[in-house]
């Protein structure tokens, strides 16, 4: 399991060399602590018993830079190979970050090393993690034996979940920094995984609410229909009537909501009205110049002249038949 020292500013990944015994798991991590430089590397720590090279583990911290502003620190152990020190070896895996399977290529030891990878996924599931989830890869050492296995061989009995797998020579430090590097690549991108599920997604910047009228909601919460739109009564035409007669006076009267005359009175003043419009009528046609019926002020004299003489002539032969009529 990561761990993150704000103090200090460094994270810590821990990193296990699993598999059988004598296959080469202390001599990846010396050859890794010889050619590291000096001030990236601790003092590396190992217990050596009759049975196996290492009895409980190796530890040696290795400074591969910064990340994200701080110091990256990644901590390398190993477990004993024996199968009877198996407590030690879930002691060992716990809290671990990435596992390097270290594999040995010799065909008599094919049946170790499929029983050490099986008791690696079994170990990993006590402590609720799965292998396939966990970043590891497959290391397999010893390939200047004569009688080594093929790769295609070694990944048809171990690589069953097609993880990233290295020829080695540990003992030369062929293939040891390849394999750490890729698998502390690995264990970097698991931890950005991590990190990216805890942190909650940024929501978009949001535009502030505009103030809104609280709707009206019917009894039963639901939101109220907008009321219906009522129509405006149109205003009374003025236009001015040319010829009001009785009609069409008390209609106009019903309209303002008046009472219409009746009586001499109604009739007198539809009469004044109805002259009072002829005449205005005749005054017009007699002003427009050119007009039918309608004569210059010249023409006016003269047809008063005729008219006279017209009158006169009428007038004296009335007199004549009269005194005809008396004699």
């Amino acid at each position: 399991m990561v761990q993150i020292n704000f103090a200090l500013k460094e994270v810590n990944c821990k990193i296990v060399f699993y598999g059988p015994g004598m296959s080469g798991k202390t001599t990846n991590l010396e050859i890794v602590h010889q050619k590291a430089p000096e001030e990236n590397k601790g003092e590396l720590t190992s217990i050596s018993t009759d049975g196996d090279r290492t009895l409980f583990f190796d530890f040696m911290p290795l400074d591969l830079g910064n990340v994200a502003g701080m110091r990256t620190k990644f901590q390398l152990y190993t477990v004993p190979g024996q199968v009877y020190y198996n407590s030690t070896r879930k002691l060992v895996l716990q809290g671990v970050d990435g596992v390097i399977f270290v594999a040995d290529s010799d065909p008599d030891k094919m049946a170790e090393n499929i029983e050490s990878y099986e008791n690696l996924i079994e170990n990993l599931r006590e402590y609720g993690k799965d292998i396939k989830e966990t970043p590891h890869v497959i290391q397999y050492n010893k390939r200047d034996l004569p009688t080594a296995l093929s790769v295609e061989e070694l990944d048809k009995q171990l690589n069953r979940f097609s993880v990233p797998t290295f020829e080695a020579i540990a003992t030369t430090g062929e293939g040891v920094f390849p394999t750490l590097k890729v698998l502390a690549g690995l264990v970097l991108e698991s931890i950005d995984r991590m990190d990216n599920r805890r942190s909650p997604p940024k929501a978009p910047p949001s535009k502030a609410p505009q103030p809104t009228a609280a709707q009206p909601r019917t009894p039963s919460g639901e939101p109220a229909p907008p009321p219906a739109r009522r129509s405006q009564p149109k205003a009374p035409s003025r236009r001015p009537v040319a010829a009001a007669g009785k009609g069409s006076r008390q209609k106009q009267s019903s309209r303002k909501g008046q009472a219409a005359p009746s009586g001499r009175r109604s009739g007198a003043r539809s009469g004044a009205r109805s002259g009072k419009s002829a005449r205005a009528s005749r005054a017009r046609q007699g002003a427009r110049p050119g007009s039918k019926g309608g004569s210059s002020p010249k023409g006016g004299v003269a047809m008063a002249v005729v008219l006279t003489l017209f009158l006169a002539a009428a007038v004296a032969g009335a007199v004549f038949f009269y005194i005809q009529n008396q004699g």
